[in-house]
């Protein structure tokens, strides 16, 4: 009896090594689950019991942790190798004889079996091995009460095959395994589950390019792992910087990674997840300029990846390296002879064709680097090394090329063939963008044309053609506007399609990375690429791409006003004005000078803004602001006079320039004066489809000041509106008022994203109403009017891409967006909106009604109007 008692305690110290053993594999702590698991192997070994229920009960456990133990050996020892052990479980598995017991047994051998070969690249050998665990899984919990303890297998299986469907493009059957996951998780109360599985579901989103819904799934994901008081995973942390990247919003991923760093540092974490988020920094670092922050995370990253044994990633990293050095280089103008030789030594070691494209990334730096120092020969030389890009060559890829060869052209003297490489790189970032199927991408891509688009203006400016020069700018900026606003893809095998080409491609990216066969997945991706060519994809979400707005057709549609287009090339700012039939090129000093005053008069009237300050600060602050007024006065619009008379004017910004709001100009005082990104953009708005009149909503959130929620007063100024206040006021209900409406007044607190449009919100009765949402409505609101915000403040991406809620709504399918570009204090903002609304009730023209609210008080009232007025 002793000894059957001491094999007891035995069995169950094993048992609860495994459980801590397991627990510390979730927590991502793989050293300290090896070495427990070992340990309860051991121990599980050192009896051999002889009592038939005894032996049964050890066997299990045994199994158990051989199982789990040979799934985690796949770290160090290799997948092959682990697979051999599994093999070995599942023949002890036979000896059992309790065929529920079997059936749990079997279903975590052959799940563990599936992420190997998952792992391991075979992704079509996974899903049946995971199709088989879950078969054993679901015998077994159909022959007993469904508890937690017999449901959690199903789900975690449910979440692998989901993953496995994910990487293989199969895009309904990822959703529905991980959907079913979810709903099973939640119903049982395993909610670290639904938090795991509903994860996976933003990874999906991610991969078909639902960036908003990706994050909305990771948000959704950590709030259920604090609410338990778990750790949040690092992996979650690293795909929503991703998703944010893909969004162009650098600078928070960059804030979401050194989150992670620090957890994962004070943990000491795996070296591996700890150089992979290194990296992903690297990366957000080098997009958002901070070239010292990307040179050391890139450095960091490298010597982590290289004890770690990843190729790939070693590869990456020493090239975001190479990249920073190169920029660093440039800028200076002083190119040691070192770094092109250090890039071209790099690429020569790498083993082809598996990092071909580093490589040829690589030299393609190289390239530019010898141009800058002059050696054009050298150059040329090395180009040619470089392949023609593939169909799924990444665009930055294709466009680093462009710029390689036209900077070469410019080198040589030839003008012609550099614009016209610059003009085919374009053509394949508009490609990219007709297929990327969302705002947010087509926003992100625009950094990847920035050096074209400049290259562009520098050289048809110095050849001092405004006409020349207002068709590259149309051809170079703003490209987001040239997209027919397309809220959905009516047919539901052409959207299935679409999204399984997206996902592929992403899979095809990964498998390369991994090392493995990319045969398989390429194949099924052309496959998939034809069945949605076949069935009319022609675009994204934003519709067929709209042509480059012309000079007649703009010159015809300006009427009698003038229309001014801001450029500036290195530190030289000019504007093209264009006047009935003719076009001028005025030259407006320095570039920087005129930021650097429109950034204070943004932060005067920002100061202004409080209702109740003391009357010695106003006239301080009024003093400054209209000093401010007064020098972008005199260097943007005073040169102009003679050109624009006392015209309206349709103005097109340039970077900083899209802070200031023109009302508070001296000479733009009263003037009917429209803001727009681009003339094309302008132009679409103008020649919008006409719709029968919609009705007036006037909504109120809360919190708000009592003068500024007065939407009862601004609604007697019309026969008949729609007011939407309290408990009224809830996104649904917005949302269905505002399709269709000719106005819509939206008084509420709000966030402006500084760095992408579509997560700027509004704050409802029942939680943020996101610009994303407002561009799904089939008939947007003609006109939108953001009171009590300043959720149309900009900051421009590279390629004057302006992003702000205001922008939004205007690529969405709004025509004109009257808002604030600074602080609004709440009297001043009732006083303009009740002005405004007054005239315009009176029949008159948004741009008209705006300008005459603006003159009544400029420094508190600075709104525009932006679109078509």
């Amino acid at each position: 009896m002793t000894a059957s008692r001491d094999e007891a305690v035995v069995i169950r110290e094993a048992r609860e090594l495994h459980r801590t053993g397991v627990d510390a594999s979730c927590s991502g702590r793989h050293h300290d689950a090896l070495r427990l698991l070992r340990r309860g192997r051991s121990l599980a070994d050192s009896i051999d019991p002889t009592d038939p229920d005894t032996r049964s009960e050890w066997l299990v456990t045994r199994i158990r942790l051989s199982s789990t133990l040979s799934a985690l050996m796949a770290e160090s020892a290799g997948p092959a190798a682990a697979l051999d052990g599994l093999a070995e479980v599942r023949r002890l598995i036979e000896d059992v004889t309790d065929p529920l017991v079997q059936a749990e047994l079997l279903g975590s051998v052959e799940h563990n079996r599936g992420l190997l070969l998952l792992t391991m690249g075979l992704i079509e050998e996974a899903i049946a091995v995971l199709d088989t665990a879950l078969g054993h899984e679901e015998r077994r919990l159909a022959a007993g009460e469904p508890a937690p303890t017999l449901v959690e297998p199903v789900v975690k299986t449910l979440w692998s095959l989901g993953t496995a469907h994910t990487r293989l493009g199969s895009v309904s059957k990822a959703r529905l395994d991980l959907t079913r996951a979810v709903a099973l998780a939640n119903e049982h109360g395993l909610l670290d589950r639904a938090a795991d599985a509903n994860h996976s579901l933003g990874i999906l989103d991610l991969r078909v390019g639902d960036v908003p819904s990706a994050l909305r799934r990771y948000e959704q994901s950590e709030r259920s792992y604090r609410d338990q008081g778990l750790d949040v995973p690092a992996l979650l942390g690293m795909d929503r910087s991703q998703a944010l990247m893909a969004a162009g919003l650098a600078d928070e991923a960059g804030t979401q990674l050194d989150s992670v760093l620090a957890v994962l540092r004070a943990e000491h974490g795996i070296t591996r997840t700890l150089g992979n988020v290194e990296l992903y920094r690297a990366v957000a670092a080098y997009m958002t300029d901070d070239l010292d922050l990307a040179r050391s995370m890139a450095s960091s990253a490298r010597q982590r990846m290289r004890r770690w044994g990843c190729d790939t990633c070693v590869a990456n990293a020493t090239l975001i390296g190479l990249r920073v050095d190169t920029v660093v280089a440039l800028r200076s103008g002083r190119v040691p002879r070192s770094l092109p030789a250090r890039a071209l030594t790099f690429a020569g070691d790498l083993p082809v064709p598996r990092l071909a494209e580093q490589a040829a990334s690589a030299r393609m730096l190289a390239v530019r680097l010898h141009i800058r120092r002059g050696d054009v020969d050298a150059a040329a030389e090395i180009l040619d090394l470089v392949p023609r890009p593939g169909k799924l060559t990444p665009i930055d890829h294709r466009l680093l090329r462009r710029l390689c060869r036209a900077e070469l052209a410019v080198a040589r003297g030839d003008r012609v063939t550099a614009l016209a490489e610059i003009r085919a790189g374009l053509t394949d970032l508009d490609h990219v963008r007709d297929r990327m199927g969302g705002l947010e991408l087509l926003s992100g891509t625009a950094l990847h044309g920035r050096e074209l688009t400049e290259l562009a203006v520098h050289l048809v400016l110095a050849g001092g053609n405004a006409r020349r020069l207002f068709t590259w700018l149309e051809r170079t900026r703003a490209q987001t506007y040239r997209y027919e606003p397309l809220t959905r893809v009516d047919n539901p095998e052409l959207a299935e399609r679409i999204a399984e080409v997206r996902s592929l491609t992403q899979s095809i990216h990964q498998a390369e990375h991994d090392g493995h066969s990319t045969a398989g997945l390429r194949a099924r991706h052309a496959e998939r690429l034809r069945e949605a060519n076949r069935l009319g994809w022609h675009s994204g979400r934003w519709g067929k791409p709209r042509p480059v707005a012309g000079l007649t057709d703009v010159m015809a549609q300006l009427g009698d006003r003038a229309l001014v287009s801001f450029a500036s090339s290195e530190d030289a700012l000019v504007a093209v004005v264009v006047v009935d039939s003719t076009v001028r090129l005025a030259r407006l000093g320095s570039a920087e000078v005129a930021a650097e005053s429109a950034r204070m008069l943004n932060a005067d009237l920002n100061a202004l803004a409080p209702d109740h300050l003391p009357e010695p600060l106003v006239r301080v602050m009024s003093v400054s602001a209209r000093k401010q007024a007064d020098r972008l006065d005199a260097q943007l619009i005073q040169p102009l006079a003679k050109l624009i008379g006392d015209r309206d004017l349709v103005i097109v910004p340039t970077g900083a320039l899209y802070a200031v709001p023109w009302g508070v100009l001296p000479t733009l005082r009263g003037r009917p004066t429209v803001v727009a990104p681009s003339a094309t953009a302008w132009l679409a708005a103008n020649r919008a489809e006409r719709r029968p009149t919609g009705p007036t909503v006037l909504v109120r959130g809360p919190g708000l000041p009592a003068a500024v929620g007065e939407i009862d007063k601004l609604g007697a100024h019309y026969s008949t509106a729609a007011l939407m206040s309290g408990d009224d006021a809830t996104v649904a209900s917005v949302l269905e008022a505002l399709d269709g409406a000719e106005i819509a007044h939206l008084a509420a607190h709000g966030v402006h994203e500084p760095e992408n449009a579509l997560f700027s919100r509004l704050d409802l009765s029942d939680g943020p109403l996101y610009a994303h949402e407002i561009t799904g409505l089939a008939h947007p609101p003609r006109q939108v009017v953001l009171a009590a915000c300043e959720l149309a403040l900009n900051r421009i991406r590279p390629g004057d891409e302006p992003l702000g809620f205001a922008s939004a709504l205007l690529a969405s399918g709004s025509q004109m967006v009257v808002a604030p570009l600074s602080r609004v204090g709440d009297q001043a903002c009732a006083a303009a909106m009740d002005d405004y609304h007054r005239s315009l009730a009176a029949g008159a023209r948004p741009a008209v009604a705006l300008a005459d609210a603006i003159a009544a008080d400029p420094l508190r009232r600075p709104f525009v109007c932006l679109g078509s007025g």
